[in-house]
């Protein structure tokens, strides 16, 4: 996965909190079983915070201001995100949603930006607070993706995926599919969609692997707005295929065989690895979104 070297990163897409907790407080998740139970439920795109009942955490923002400070110094070019991982985070988030723009231009629609919060430990949002226990998420309340990075490690000691930066990309591609399906209405129609391979909660989380998938197809060739070149250059087949081996690394059925040692399709929450195998491979072939209906 290559960067256009000289093109311009935009900061403001991405807020650092990293270091920005305020040290004490108490989350009702954390480390061992109960946060090993937390990463298996929030793993991977969907379940957020106010479903697992965490507390409250508060930020210093003179701390934040800092930390923000320093990755908009630090993430200047694209030749930066091929030397830094906070960098190669906002390459990916400026480059997904320069697509999003565009479709939803093509579309006759308005595509409402999201920003990312990088964080480490615990954050607040205006779904509740989360620990980095809960993994990756969006937030449809304050319109925004939450990241831990040092999840993309968790990916792979824990889960066997053996990450690469298009794993990466995938992850935040996700993410941003569910942005999409907040400004759309479909978070909300679904909501309430129970758990089980052919649930509502299952279809969800499908149809922004397709999303990521679609993001892919046209990442090469979507205009940067302000150098009206790609952001992202190169996208090899090495490269798709970290992002599939991530995608089956987190499908209900390897993580219940991990850690249960039994399969239950009944609980699922978010498909199986074939499946998010094969509706990335859906968005990723087609460049369609239309395609990515996994409601019908």
């Amino acid at each position: 996965m290559q960067f256009d070297d000289d093109a311009g990163l935009d900061t403001s897409e991405v807020r650092d909190a990293r270091s920005g907790r305020v040290p004490g407080g108490r989350a009702t998740i954390g480390g061992g079983i109960a946060g090993l139970v937390a990463l298996v439920l929030g793993l991977f795109f969907g379940v957020g915070p106010e479903q697992l009942g965490l507390s409250s955490g508060d930020e210093d923002p003179a701390v934040a201001a800092s930390s923000q400070a320093e990755v908009a110094s630090a993430c200047r070019r694209g030749s930066d995100a091929a030397t830094r991982e906070d960098c190669r985070i906002v390459a990916v988030v400026n480059s997904v949603q320069d697509y999003w723009r565009a479709e939803f231009q093509r579309r006759q629609g308005r595509y409402t930006d999201a920003r990312t919060v990088l964080f480490t430990g615990r954050v607040g949002t205006a779904c509740g607070a989360a620990t980095s226990a809960v993994g990756p998420f969006y937030c449809p309340a304050d319109r925004q993706v939450y990241l831990d990075l040092g999840f993309f490690g968790e990916l792979r000691d824990r889960f066997g995926a053996r990450g690469g930066p298009f794993a990466q990309a995938y992850v935040v591609a996700h993410e941003y599919g569910h942005h999409v399906q907040n400004l759309t209405g479909v978070l909300g129609r679904a909501q309430d969609g129970g758990t089980g391979a052919g649930s509502a909660a299952v279809r969800v989380e499908l149809q922004a692997d397709c999303y990521a998938g679609v993001w892919a197809h046209h990442a090469t060739t979507t205009p940067d707005e302000d150098t009206g070149r790609p952001l992202l250059t190169e996208l090899t087949e090495e490269d798709v295929l970290d992002g599939l081996d991530a995608a089956a690394a987190v499908g209900d059925d390897r993580i219940q065989q991990r850690y249960q040692g039994r399969v239950t399709p009944h609980t699922w929450t978010h498909g199986s690895a074939e499946q998010r195998q094969a509706w990335f491979r859906q968005g990723l072939r087609t460049g369609d979104t239309a395609r990515c209906d996994t409601f019908r």
